[in-house]
């Protein structure tokens, strides 16, 4: 049996918990002409659930994933309204001091954003009244929105002030990553960095094969151990029997959820067209569902009883069998040969949810040459 090592001691325990990896690529590149947004979430809420949060007279309807626990559905992690806004977020540590009387009010923005936002200048809009409030924001984060026109942003924002950033200016590039720090940021606190260039290494050989699709990032990225710095595939290489992982790989034994919303394209139907990808839990070991505004996978919802998704529950005792153990320095240790043999049906299975989606809506865009 194959076991690496993971997890280094330096790292502390709030970054270890609040690591995620995204992307945001434009509609030129996608299979279907629509933006796609992208998070593989990483954090110390490891049971996740998807739940609609209704509309009121002032507000719109809206999807998202929340934290087990969140009874009230106040915090969003990452979703998308029915005017086909969609927002997620990553911790940043490298942008200003964290002076906020207030913190970690990311969820508590998005979800207000997701209430009232139709497009990504609308959310700047959101942030500059969170801004007026005493004391500032209470966020350190990278911000990731598109919206129904095909636009999408990054938006680095401390307490009191932030810095975007469009696919509309990428030169053509159509495609932004952000792990756990800031371009915008200082040079210090640069956390993520392997594994920002692990996925921006991962994207060029996606866009060489062809069209970017939702199941490039479940089915590719968040099952994905290589390592940038050096540059292989470690799950798959064998000549490694053990391997110090300090956060650098996409999946982590932190990661709870892998999550993607395919937008519309420019001039279509928000309603018809979204629909967000959730690999809920350990997203190297989960099979992805499709949630649209009026759906909701059984899998992906909480049970009242517990508050908890009993499949987000499953494959967290999966992750536990794939994470067995600490090692004699107190770093967990990975079952590579366990991975190995589970990640293929895994999968399997998420290709047929695809392929089945796909021949269910026939009205969704979908140019099939082009996915995998």
């Amino acid at each position: 049996m194959m076991i690496l090592a993971a997890m280094s001691s330096v790292m502390p325990v709030w970054n270890r918990a609040q690591a995620c990896t995204s992307a945001i690529v434009g509609g030129r590149l996608t299979s279907s002409g629509g933006p796609l947004l992208w998070k593989h979430r990483d954090s110390g809420h490891k049971n996740n659930f998807v739940a609609r949060v209704e509309p009121t007279d002032s507000t719109l309807a809206y999807v998202a994933l929340f934290n087990a626990g969140d009874k009230y559905l106040e915090e969003a992690w990452v979703g998308f309204n029915e005017a086909g806004f969609a927002v997620m977020n990553t911790a940043s540590y490298n942008l200003a001091p964290d002076t906020a009387a207030v913190k970690d009010r990311e969820g508590v923005v998005m979800s207000r954003a997701l209430a009232t936002c139709r497009t990504v200048n609308d959310f700047l809009r959101v942030l500059d009244m969170e801004m007026t409030a005493s004391g500032g924001a209470g966020v350190q984060a990278n911000f990731g929105v598109t919206d129904a026109t095909g636009e999408g942003m990054y938006v680095e924002m401390s307490d009191h002030s932030y810095k975007c950033y469009r696919l509309s200016e990428t030169d053509g590039d159509d495609v932004m990553i952000r792990s756990n720090y800031s371009y915008s940021g200082v040079a210090d606190g640069r956390l993520g960095e392997v594994r920002h260039d692990d996925a921006l290494h991962l994207f060029e050989a996606a866009r060489n094969n062809g069209s970017v699709s939702a199941e490039t990032f479940t089915e590719g990225f968040s099952r994905s151990f290589y390592h940038a710095r050096e540059g292989k595939d470690m799950l798959a290489d064998t000549d490694y029997h053990l391997l110090t992982d300090r956060g650098e790989y996409i999946p982590r034994r932190s990661s709870c959820a892998s999550v993607v919303i395919e937008g519309c394209r420019p001039g279509g139907d928000p309603a018809v067209e979204t629909v967000m990808w959730v690999a809920i839990g350990y997203p190297a070991l989960s099979v992805p569902y499709p949630v649209t505004l009026d759906s909701i996978p059984h899998q992906l919802q909480r049970d009242p009883q517990s508050g908890r998704s009993p499949y987000c529950d499953k494959i967290n005792l999966l992750r536990d069998k794939a994470y067995p153990r600490k090692g004699k320095e107190g770093k967990w240790l990975i079952d590579a040969d366990y991975l190995r043999h589970h990640i293929p049906a895994v999968t399997e299975e998420a290709r047929r949810n695809y392929r089945d989606f796909i021949e269910a809506h026939p009205e969704r865009p979908v140019f099939p040459e082009h996915i995998q």
